[in-house]
């Protein structure tokens, strides 16, 4: 079962918005995430999701204030979407953990 997080951002209609999720709780110590992730609407086809990565800079988590390190999140970009309308990405990674594993979270995103 995925990890549900639910960001306090808002998003504009029309707007492209680079968004991070935080996979740093859930990775083994001294694990990083690697390979190439996936970010993936479920609910719509309403949005235009690119430039899934693993983050290749450390970042200041706005909803947190920690600081995620270079290979502990999965950014993206989004557009598009409706306002007053709530989107659920999935977003998947795999770590160098040994074993490896993979990481699911449900990224909730509320257009305004």
């Amino acid at each position: 079962m995925p990890t549900t997080l639910t960001t306090d951002h808002q998003f504009s209609a029309g707007a492209t918005r680079l968004v991070h999720c935080s996979m740093a709780t859930q990775l083994q110590a001294g694990a990083l995430l690697t390979g190439t992730p996936s970010a993936v609407e479920q609910t719509t086809s309403d949005l235009t999701i690119a430039n899934v990565a693993v983050n290749d800079a450390s970042y200041v988590d706005d909803e947190t204030n920690k600081t995620v390190e270079v290979g502990q999140a999965v950014q993206f970009t989004v557009a598009g979407g409706s306002a007053d309308t709530t989107y659920t990405v999935r977003v998947t990674a795999s770590t160098d953990s040994t074993p490896a594993e993979t990481l699911v979270y449900d990224l909730t995103m509320e257009w305004v």
